[in-house]
């Protein structure tokens, strides 16, 4: 699997993640600290997210952070 896959399938499973937990990209960008643009463009493969970032989307969506790579 290439890089730019990888990153698509991430910003996808976050979405997911996201919503199957009822968050606005809005409450989710609140509860990491990152910003709502930044939170938009993962999902949609414009920024590609660096560990940290995952690591705090991971807690704020309360999943391991092996569940954002389970795709």
């Amino acid at each position: 699997m290439d890089e730019a896959t990888i990153y698509k399938s991430i910003g996808k499973r976050i979405k997911f993640l996201r919503e199957s937990k009822g968050l606005t990209q809005e409450k989710l960008a609140e509860k990491t600290g990152l910003s709502l643009d930044f939170i938009g463009k993962i999902e949609v493969n414009i920024n590609e997210p660096g560990l940290k970032s995952i690591i705090k989307i991971a807690n704020a969506l309360d999943v391991h952070i092996k569940d954002i790579f389970d795709f």
